[in-house]
């Protein structure tokens, strides 16, 4: 793959990229984070670029990805921060307890990420939450017969993974 190639994706792309990234983060150090990662991803697979013929429609699937990977990211991080502030205030956890909570919350994240977005979303608020179907249902705006067909795949998934 010559370099010239790869250089003039990144000169004729990089800052339209960015700007995409940057309307939907609403944060500049965010958006120019993806944007470099999303050329390292090119890199990586730089054998796919001789015959492209639409860059920014490749650039932005490539972004995409990142930008799930970034929210699900952000949310697990969000549910990290709940969970310690739930606890009670004459509860003292240590450090070695707080790291492994924080580590079994990344290793379901990571299991979890083998299902679509929003079965992942419809399986965590059953099993983490505690809400029931019909709470599901509403919550999320889908009917109940969906969140059982998502809860059906996560379930499997676990399964698969135990197995």
């Amino acid at each position: 793959m010559p370099t010239s190639t790869v250089q003039a994706l990144y000169q004729n792309n990089h800052d339209w990229l960015f700007q995409w990234l940057r309307r939907r983060l609403d944060c500049r150090d965010d958006a120019a984070d993806l944007a470099h990662d999303t050329f390292v991803r090119v890199l990586r697979k730089s054998d796919e670029l001789p015959g492209l013929r639409e860059p920014r429609a490749y650039l932005t699937t490539i972004a995409r990805g990142l930008l799930t990977d970034h929210w699900r990211r952000r949310s697990l991080e969000q549910a990290w921060i709940e969970a310690i502030a739930a606890l009670p205030s004459d509860v003292d956890v240590s450090p070695e307890s707080l790291l492994s909570m924080q580590q079994t919350l990344q290793q379901l994240d990571d299991l979890l990420s083998g299902l679509a977005p929003r079965a992942r979303e419809v399986f965590v608020l059953s099993q983490v939450e505690g809400l029931t179907y019909a709470q599901i249902a509403a919550r999320t705006h889908l009917s109940e017969r969906t969140v059982k067909r998502y809860m059906t795949q996560g379930f499997e998934l676990c399964l698969t993974l135990m197995a």
